[in-house]
C-alpha cells in the first residue's frame, strides 16, 4: 500500500464514440480479503469524457478508496462480531497493562450471551455500524433493561469492535459513534436504583442471625468493605487490638484475587465497638475470618440466601451505601471516607493531601466520632458469649 501513488479509474461508454446522452461508467480496484477485484459505477450522461472523469475522482474520493485506512479495513479478516468478542474476552484477561480480573469477565460474558450475541452475533465486524447498535438498543429497551445497563451493554459492543486493530496498533474499523442516532438513553444519575438500608433494619439482623452471620453483617455496615473484600479477610489482616483491619485481598467464586482497584488496598480503622467484638470473635482463630467448619470462606451466595430467610432484599452494597451515609452525616474529611471505602482521590489537590490519610491519631479521632450508626448489642447476650464475649454495649 506504501508504494500505490493511487487510482483514477478509467471511464467509458457503450458507444463507439463519445455520445453526450448515453449513460457514463467508470471503473476503479477495490481491495478485498480475496484480493483486488474491480468495481464498474453508473456516472450517468455527461457531455464530455473529461466530464465524466471528474465524476469519478470524486465518486473515488468520496468512497476513500486510495486512503491506506480503507484498503486496512476492506483487506481486514472477514470476522463476525461473535469470533471478535470472544477474542477481545481472551485478550482482556492475558494483557500486558491493567489484564482484567475474572469477575469483571464474567461480568462481560453474562450480557454477551444473554442480549448482544443472539442479535448481532452473526453480523460481520465491519457492518457493525451506528444503525446495526440502534436496532441493538431499540431491543433491549423492549426487553425493559435499565437505562444505565443499555449504556453499559453499549459499551461492550463499541469495544469490541475497536478491539480489532492492525500492527500500528490502530483500529481497522473506526466508527463515529453517533449515540444521539443510536437512541442511547441519557441515565438520570439522581433517578438510578440504589437501595441502602437503616439501623432498625441492620439492628433487626444482628438480633435474628446466627453469630458468624452477625458479625460479618456488623462489619460490612460498620467498615463499609465490600462483600469480596470481607469474606476474603483472614486473622491476619486484623491488627492485634482489632482497631485495624487491612484489605489485601478479595474473593470471587471462593478464588483469591487482588482487590478491586490499586486504591482498594487500603487500611480501614475500626470503630471501638466493633473492634471489641471482633477481639473476641478472632480468639483462637486462624485462617479465613469468616469461614465454614471446613475452613473455606464463606461463599457470598450461600450469605444471601441466609439474608434471605431473614426477609432481607437489598444485598450488600446497601450496607456500603449506609456506611457512606454514616460517615457523611458525621461531616467527616472526604479524604478518610475516600480512603476506608477504597475509592480513587478526585483532584490532584487529593494527591497533594494524601500523607494526612497516614495521620493515624487523626484516623482514630474520626473512627470513635462517628461511631457505628448501630447498636450492637442487638447481637444478643446469648450469641455474644458463643462468640465467647461479654455482652457489648
Amino acid at each position: 500500500m506504501s508504494r500505490r501513488v493511487g487510482q483514477n479509474g478509467n471511464v467509458f461508454q457503450h458507444c463507439k464514440t463519445w455520445n453526450p446522452k448515453a449513460p457514463a461508467y467508470g471503473r476503479y480496484w477495490i481491495d478485498t480479503p480475496n484480493g483486488r477485484r474491480r468495481r464498474t459505477v453508473t456516472l450517468g450522461p455527461c457531455r464530455t469524457r473529461t466530464i465524466a472523469r471528474q465524476k469519478l475522482r470524486t465518486h473515488i474520493e468520496a468512497e476513500g478508496i486510495n486512503k491506506p485506512q480503507i484498503f486496512t479495513t476492506n483487506t481486514a479478516p472477514g470476522l463476525t462480531f461473535r469470533e471478535q468478542a470472544e477474542k477481545w474476552l481472551a485478550s482482556q484477561a492475558a494483557r500486558r497493562r491493567k489484564p482484567v480480573k475474572p469477575s469483571t469477565l464474567s461480568g462481560w460474558r453474562s450480557p454477551l450471551d444473554r442480549w448482544i450475541l443472539p442479535h448481532i452475533g452473526s453480523v460481520p465486524l465491519a457492518e457493525v455500524s451506528n444503525s446495526v447498535l440502534r436496532g441493538l438498543v431499540d431491543k433491549m429497551a423492549a426487553g425493559g433493561l435499565a437505562e444505565k445497563t443499555i449504556v453499559n451493554y453499549s459499551q461492550i459492543v463499541k469495544s469490541v469492535v475497536a478491539s480489532l486493530v492492525n500492527s500500528e496498533g490502530e483500529p481497522i474499523h473506526p466508527r463515529r459513534w453517533n449515540d444521539d442516532f443510536i437512541g442511547l438513553p441519557v441515565v438520570n444519575e439522581a433517578a438510578q436504583h440504589r437501595p441502602t438500608t437503616t439501623r432498625t433494619e441492620i439492628e433487626n439482623l444482628l438480633s435474628n442471625l446466627k453469630p458468624r452471620y452477625g458479625v460479618l453483617i456488623a462489619v460490612l455496615a460498620g467498615t463499609g468493605l465490600r462483600i469480596g473484600e470481607a469474606v476474603g479477610l483472614k486473622v491476619e489482616d486484623l491488627s492485634s487490638d482489632c482497631t485495624l483491619i487491612h484489605v489485601r485481598r478479595g474473593l470471587w467464586r471462593g478464588k483469591e484475587q487482588s482487590p478491586k482497584t490499586l486504591n482498594a488496598i487500603r487500611e480501614i480503622d475500626v470503630p471501638e465497638p466493633l473492634a471489641k467484638l471482633l477481639q473476641f470473635y478472632v480468639a483462637g482463630k486462624s485462617g479465613y475470618l469468616f469461614a465454614t467448619k471446613s475452613g473455606r470462606p464463606l461463599s457470598p451466595r450461600n450469605v444471601l440466601r441466609v439474608l434471605s430467610d431473614a426477609k432481607y432484599a437489598a444485598g450488600f452494597h446497601a450496607f456500603r451505601r449506609f456506611r457512606t451515609e454514616t460517615l457523611r452525616a458525621a461531616c467527616m474529611p472526604e479524604d478518610l471516607i475516600r480512603m476506608w471505602l477504597g475509592h480513587a482521590h478526585r483532584s490532584i489537590t487529593d494527591l497533594y493531601a494524601s500523607g494526612l490519610r497516614h495521620n493515624i491519631e487523626r484516623r482514630q479521632e474520626w473512627a470513635k466520632k462517628v461511631g457505628l450508626g448501630f447498636d450492637l448489642g442487638y447481637l444478643g447476650y446469648k450469641k455474644v458469649m458463643e462468640i465467647g464475649a461479654e455482652k457489648v454495649a
